[in-house]
């Protein structure tokens, strides 16, 4: 966001100049207007950065923490209470951006307080932070500010934010134990390598013996491990570059979360609880009030996935063509007959929202049955990769060193 230097005149003639932080110098001259000031010269502040320091504002920028769920959960729950109490929201900002620890939710809320100053409306001035405030949470400001209801807005966004973050948490409980196990198998084939083989790899070396394949296949292999090292880890930190950077692309995002969906144990989860997340914000901005096509174009950006998000926007075309919500959700080919036939009796009784719900439900019930029993799923999968290596390292070491034993015997 940049710094603008401000001219112009308000309703009455007088001269009135100032600064403000704002995307574009069009953004500027719109909240002017708005604030009843008919700009007559903006311009870019160009030695902000300078007198601040570029290094120090790009370091600041680099390692300022993130805002996680639990805090946007709390923001939201604050905001309900000051606004039922009839606390007017520029004092509700102010001040919590004056207590809050984060760093960085202070800066976002101090600029959400400078904005609505300016006269901009709120949700606009949320939606200057996606970094923060996903488009689901700025649909529904949106909608408490068009009814008067924003205090029923920030207690739904409460709800479902708390929800969300109770599913990421499950899902990170399940994968704990294997990703533990995964490092500690890198760890282990690491230090066997690097360690364990070569110190053998000398004793095989003093006796003229014929050598088991899998003992010359380790020896080789530790012997370009510790030769070429360097050109491995740079190897590693390539792809892994690559990837991330292929992953920043529409078309590799795409790629990736549509496998991720169909991925071996965890995709079926991975599918459930993006579904779930996908009925439960629709049924939330329908039953806020929001249009059915615009509903979609929303949800379509926040269940966090390409693939589920390309979907999405089909059966907003198709909606908009004048299908059903049931036809445009079966040609998706995401969903379960049960959730069609759900959606399909919604759409006859106009109850959308409550059956939207009850799928929500259907697959929360799901993921935590199924996240319940996930690491028994793995755990197949863990040993029969650990029973491999053992028995790797029994033919590639230990057989031959009971060789060596019978010939000295």
């Amino acid at each position: 966001m940049a710094a603008f230097e401000y001219k112009g005149r308000n309703k009455r003639g007088e001269a009135m100049s100032g600064n403000m932080d704002a995307e574009t110098a069009e953004i500027v001259a719109e909240q002017l207007f708005r604030s009843g000031i008919t700009p007559t010269q903006i311009s870019e502040i160009a030695g902000k950065a300078e007198a601040g320091g570029d290094v120090g504002n790009i370091l600041s920028e680099l390692f300022r923490p993130g805002v996680d769920l639990d805090e946007l959960v709390m923001f939201c729950r604050q905001m309900r209470t000051l606004l039922r109490a009839g606390i007017p929201i520029l004092n509700g900002l102010s001040g919590l951006a004056d207590s809050v620890d984060n760093p960085t939710l202070a800066h976002v809320l101090r600029d959400v307080h400078d904005q609505l100053e300016s006269g901009r409306e709120l949700n606009r001035a949320f939606g200057s932070h996606p970094e923060v405030f996903m488009p689901l949470f700025v649909a529904l400001i949106r909608v408490g500010e068009s009814t008067g209801q924003l205090d029923q807005s920030f207690a739904i966004l409460s709800e479902y934010i708390e929800a969300e973050k109770q599913t990421r948490q499950r899902i990170k409980s399940a994968l704990r134990y294997p990703a533990i196990v995964i490092g500690a198998m890198v760890v282990a084939m690491i230090v066997i390598n690097v360690w364990v083989v070569p110190v053998f790899a000398g004793v095989f070396e003093r006796y003229d013996a014929e050598l088991p394949i899998m003992t010359k296949i380790l020896m080789t292999t530790s012997s370009f491990t510790i030769e070429w090292w360097p050109l491995i880890l740079v190897s590693i930190v390539t792809m892994a570059l690559s990837f991330r950077f292929w992953l920043s692309t529409s078309e590799g995002r795409y790629r990736w979360d549509k496998w991720i969906l169909g991925a071996p144990v965890i995709g079926g989860v991975l599918t459930k609880a993006t579904l779930g997340r996908f009925a439960k914000s629709l049924a939330m901005v329908i039953r806020a009030g929001v249009p059915m096509v615009q509903g979609l174009t929303v949800v379509s950006g926040v269940v966090d996935n390409a693939y589920v998000s390309e979907r999405v926007r089909s059966m907003r075309d198709g909606i908009e063509k004048g299908d059903t919500i049931a036809r445009t959700a079966a040609s998706t080919g995401l969903f379960t007959p049960l959730v069609l036939q759900m959606l399909a009796v919604g759409e006859q009784t106009g109850a959308v929202d409550e059956l939207l719900d009850e799928t929500a439900l259907h697959y929360e019930a799901e993921v935590k049955y199924e996240l319940e029993n996930l690491s028994s799923a793995i755990e197949p999968i863990v040993i029969t990769i650990l029973g491999v290596m053992v028995t790797i390292l029994a033919l590639g070491v230990f057989l031959p060193m009971w060789n060596l034993s019978g010939m000295m015997g």
